[in-house]
């Protein structure tokens, strides 16, 4: 088994705040850059799971770099520079307290709630009669608040604005940048025979400007379906081929997870690890058409420091 990094200690020259996430450890420099560390802790029902994927960091930086990149020309973005496999080192925004979620597909949580009975999520009207995996005749946005800690909550636009917690017009720049994006994101996926099927995006303000900031369709951030086979799995009412963390939501569900009260994390066995592992990369190689070439995992910290390092100086001149 591979090493994994979990947690991360560093202390950069101009270091002037650190924050440890679910998944990503983020160092503020000089109060205008931060250096993002994708470590390999996976999470779900907003809970750090006790073991470390292997290559995980690595595949969803890597993966967020090339969307970032892609999508420059369209919306503006905080990636300056991906010195490391596992790190970006961009722009400081300041961030709205809002997770502006996508769907194009009636699935995963919005499938739950549905079948509940629900038919109106964050204040968007749903038709009766859908089925599990069914394609929305548009893309929804569902957004929620982010939470710094415990279960981020759905919200709707205009409670959103009602609220203050983002203005209108701040909102309606985030809005046209979030269905840009997944309009991107789609055609990209479409041209490797996968479905986007829905995805999150975070933004941030800096000079005044909306910025486009995080990840962006990683498997953390996203769920895709395989093209192929769509239309008769889902005329026959089975199980989607998919490419995202929802398989990992649903074997904790299957072992009486869901981050509730009391209840106990499964035990992760060397097998289940690597083959979560193995099922990132495949989204790599799916998702971006590139081989996945797994960085040397010997010295990570030693290595991450170095090329951080590096990269500050070479910034700062």
């Amino acid at each position: 088994m591979a090493n994994t990094l979990v947690t991360t200690d560093f202390n950069f020259p101009g270091q002037t705040a650190v924050y440890h996430g679910k998944v990503r450890d983020v160092y503020t420099i000089n109060d205008d850059l931060m250096v993002m560390i994708a470590t390999d802790r996976i999470s779900a029902f907003d809970v750090i799971l006790p073991e470390g994927i292997p290559y995980k960091g690595q595949v969803l930086n890597q993966i967020a770099a090339t969307f970032l990149d892609a999508t420059a020309d369209i919306v503006p973005n905080w990636k300056l520079a991906a010195p490391d496999p596992m790190v970006t080192v961009g722009y400081k925004c300041e961030g709205f307290r809002v997770e502006m979620i996508i769907r194009g597909y009636l699935t995963g949580s919005a499938w739950r709630e549905y079948q509940a009975g629900c038919r109106e999520l964050c204040g968007v009207k749903l038709p009766e009669g859908m089925r599990e995996n069914e394609r929305f005749a548009e893309p929804i946005i569902t957004p929620t608040t982010k939470a710094d800690a415990g279960h981020d909550e759905n919200i709707s636009r205009e409670e959103i604005i009602a609220q203050g917690i983002v203005s209108a017009e701040d909102y309606a720049v985030m809005e046209q940048y979030t269905r840009a994006l997944f309009a991107k994101g789609t055609e990209m996926a479409a041209e490797k025979g996968l479905i986007l099927v829905d995805t999150k995006y975070e933004f941030g303000k800096r000079d005044g400007k909306v910025i486009l900031i995080d990840e962006i369709h990683t498997p953390d951030s996203s769920r895709y379906f395989y093209a192929e086979g769509y239309e008769e799995r889902f005329e026959k009412g089975e199980p989607q081929r998919q490419l995202s963390k929802e398989f990992v939501r649903q074997w904790l569900i299957e072992h009486d997870f869901m981050g509730k009260a009391g209840q106990k994390v499964p035990e992760m066995t060397p097998e289940f690890i690597e083959s979560v592992s193995n099922r990132y990369i495949e989204l790599y190689e799916h998702i971006t058409g590139r081989e996945f070439v797994k960085a040397p995992e010997a010295h990570l910290t030693e290595r991450i420091e170095r090329n951080v390092l590096d990269c500050l100086d070479t910034l700062s001149r």
